[in-house]
């Protein structure tokens, strides 16, 4: 039977190319629900192309136009979170791909868990936030998560191989971003137009600034260590300009295994919805004989202070991930929309942190409360900025 998909935030990077996955293998996957926050003339535009049988616009402003241009179709329109919360738990979907984008994406990934559907994960910050609570919750609900990033792929499918060895460390690859190879003051006065120039990846907008500060990486180890329950001692971030291993893992006797591959999303996407089994994207194929070489550095948390601070937070533990999520949220929104300068980001994000109250071991409601005043917190410090 083919698999039934709901794809969290279609409009977006991932969700594109979720959509190209099936696209490519209509006889294995049928999309069910797809939804978008503002993009409305393509969310429709998925809609009639797959012949979905529901959508959600989550942005409820956009209802009236959205039901209006498919008024005439046999689909159902839904507006807001809630209406993607009950709808991504449905009888009629087998896998989530959650790809909304931040905060956003908590509640109704955590419903698809809840409903035990397997989730395909791409939104970083569900377990930035929260990762102890969805954890718990997958276990509860026997909801399998599938990593969807392509690091965190890497590392599941290396783990397929490891015939259940505990992992001695995990290298995290990191590709540098854009300003790898520049200096400090030069970084200092970047534009949002130099930090939107990702070397190796085509990424929306606030995924790509996370990756030019690396509080993308610090992301990943945080959720590193939720999904493969390690501790971020044994988590070493490691830069590889090339992107052609996407991360590695190291056992007990020194032996490593890595996985490769061109940065190509759809790998890690197909990989995620079509499990165990592997399928024909299309895609380039590796030539080791033209790859010339491969690289490797350490990184650099001087120039990129925003690594530090989430291997410090995710320390430190408790509600402070959290805090540090929402305040790079705000963080990075203002510098798109040209409000601080670069380095901002991490002072905000590291005073933010520093100020919130500690909750050793938050529930669902204490998430919520630090989100709220955590971006509250950021936004006043961008004002006065």
């Amino acid at each position: 039977m083919k698999r039934r998909i709901a794809i969290l935030g279609s409009t977006g990077s991932i969700g594109r190319q979720t959509l190209d996955v099936v696209r490519r293998h209509p006889e294995l996957f049928e999309v069910e629900l797809i939804s978008a926050n503002n993009s409305t003339e393509l969310l429709v535009s998925q809609a009639l192309e797959f012949k979905v049988n529901s959508v959600v616009i989550c942005n409820e402003n956009h209802y009236r136009e959205v039901a209006d241009a498919l008024q005439k179709e046999d689909i159902k329109v839904f507006a807001g979170i809630d209406s993607l919360c009950t709808l991504a738990s449905g009888d009629n979907i087998d896998i989530v791909v959650a790809s909304m984008v931040g905060f956003s994406g908590l509640r109704p990934t955590l419903a698809a868990v809840h409903a035990g559907k397997t989730i395909a994960l791409a939104n970083k910050e569900t377990l930035v936030a929260a990762g102890s609570i969805v954890m718990a919750a997958a276990a509860e609900a026997h909801a399998p998560i599938i990593p969807v990033d392509s690091e965190h792929s890497a590392i599941f499918q290396c783990l397929l191989g490891a015939c259940g060895n505990p992992i001695e460390k995990i290298h995290l690859t990191a590709s540098g971003g854009p300003f790898r190879c520049w200096d400090r003051d030069r970084i200092a006065a970047a534009t949002k137009s130099d930090a939107l120039k990702h070397p190796n990846w085509d990424m929306g907008a606030k995924i790509t600034i996370d990756s030019a500060t690396m509080m993308n990486k610090g992301f990943e180890v945080i959720e590193a260590c939720h999904l493969f329950e390690v501790p971020p001692e044994k988590i070493e971030v490691v830069i590889h300009p090339e992107s052609i291993i996407h991360s590695m893992v190291e056992f007990a006797d020194g032996a490593v295994m890595a996985q490769m591959g061109h940065p190509d999303m759809r790998e890690p996407i197909a990989l995620a919805l079509a499990f165990p089994d592997r399928l024909d994207i299309g895609n380039r194929k590796l030539s080791f004989a033209q790859l010339g070489g491969l690289t490797f550095e350490k990184p650099d948390l001087e120039r990129f202070p925003a690594l530090g601070i989430a291997y410090e937070t995710i320390r430190r533990g408790g509600n402070l991930p959290c805090a540090m999520n929402a305040a790079n949220e705000e963080a990075v929104s203002a510098f798109l929309h040209d409000r601080i300068s670069f380095y901002d980001i991490p002072r905000i994000v590291e005073t933010v942190v520093d100020g919130s109250d500690f909750v050793e071991t938050p529930g669902l409601d204490d998430v919520f409360a630090t989100h709220e005043s955590a971006s509250a917190h950021a936004r006043e410090l961008i004002s006065a900025l």
